[in-house]
């Protein structure tokens, strides 16, 4: 991203479910980060989705058959990107919110199955005002099954 240097010890985290919740305004069934392994401010997260058959879209994608969306693994990366924002900018208790404005790149190389734990890595690639582009990566036990790069704002919530 920068020539910062970064290192370890720059690094925060872990989040247990209470940490994430701060960060996101996100609430079951929607909320699909459930823990945070670290963040290094401004430049990435490693998060973790712990997939259950107990999640609602499973009774309908597949039955027999289950298989999380992809688009939900995206928003997964997404998500965890949001807690990455908040964090990194001191936004948490503030009303922001993390608007996705595009998505680009997505691949889908394999499925994501109940009973695994998603490893939801993000980097940020470039963070101008209030716009902040990402590239995220999903994966388990080291196999990537989705990638994407994707852009978000941070903004005010829409007035009542």
């Amino acid at each position: 991203m920068t020539d910062q240097v970064v290192t370890v010890a720059d690094a925060i985290g872990p989040f247990d479910i209470r940490g994430v919740m701060a960060s996101l305004p996100h609430r079951y069934p929607m909320l699909l980060v459930d823990r945070v392994v670290s963040i290094v401010p401004n430049t990435s997260i490693h998060a973790i989705k712990a997939v259950s058959i107990n999640e609602p879209f499973f009774q309908g994608h597949f039955p027999g058959r289950p298989i999380m969306p992809g688009v939900l693994i995206v928003e997964a990366m997404a998500q965890a990107a949001g807690v990455l924002t908040v964090q990194s900018l001191n936004l948490a208790g503030s009303g922001k919110l993390v608007y996705f404005m595009s998505i680009d790149a997505v691949k889908f190389r394999n499925p994501v199955e109940p009973g695994c734990l998603l490893d939801l890595h993000v980097e940020v690639v470039q963070m101008r005002g209030a716009v902040c582009k990402f590239s995220g990566k999903a994966t388990i036990d080291g196999k990537v099954h989705a990638e994407a790069n994707f852009v978000a704002m941070i903004a005010d919530p829409p007035k009542d």
